[in-house]
């Protein structure tokens, strides 16, 4: 089984991540669980705006959808800004748009039978909403989003510290991320005993 970890942070590589960093501890739960994790930073890469599957014109785009496909667990990670998810998030949101039109060899939207959750990260709050807006839009795109299939981290209203400056929190933020790798995995394997057919 195959995991794809989508960051969607602002900062490029090989800047540090305070998302990415949380987003590590579901994937070494993962990993625990004999899942085999891939990583993209999207903003180390050149992605058309748009809700095609390829811009052309040196879009990279095509190569991260390739991994989509031959991943059954996804996981968005974003911080949080202005209360919203990233705008690399919304970017990456829209060009997976274009799956919605995709199918499988059986009929299928592309993205039945793969499951998906959210990883946010900000100091302050907003992540429940991140959270929903990411986890509504990948359940339109047909993935399942199984319960609790997020973690968040933040420390409250107002300015403050990042996760990777800040120990406050991590306890309860690394916990949930496990069982958050728990219910994915298990709900993975769920449909790939007893895969969803497709509509109609």
């Amino acid at each position: 089984m195959k995991a794809l970890v989508v960051s969607c942070t602002l900062k490029k590589s090989p800047e540090p991540s305070n998302t990415e960093a949380l987003a590590a501890v579901v994937a070494g739960r993962l990993a625990e669980r004999g899942v085999a994790v891939e990583q993209v930073r999207a903003v180390d890469l050149d992605i058309a705006p748009g809700v095609v599957t390829d811009a052309g014109d040196g879009d990279q785009w095509p190569q991260v959808h390739d991994k989509l496909l031959e991943s059954q667990i996804l996981i968005i990670a974003s911080p949080t800004w202005l209360g919203r998810p990233s705008s690399v998030a919304q970017r990456v949101l829209e060009r997976m748009d274009a799956m919605l039109s995709e199918t499988d060899e059986e009929g299928r939207p592309v993205a039945y039978n793969r499951v998906a959750g959210v990883v946010v990260t900000g100091n302050e709050d907003g992540a429940h909403h991140v959270i929903s807006e990411i986890s509504g839009a990948l359940a339109d795109i047909g993935y399942t989003v199984p319960g609790q299939a997020w973690t968040y981290w933040h420390l409250g209203p107002g300015p403050g510290p990042d996760y990777l400056q800040e120990r406050r929190g991590r306890g309860w933020a690394h916990r949930t991320g496990r069982t958050m790798a728990d219910n994915l995995c298990g709900v993975a394997r769920a449909l790939s005993s007893l895969p969803l057919n497709a509509a109609g």
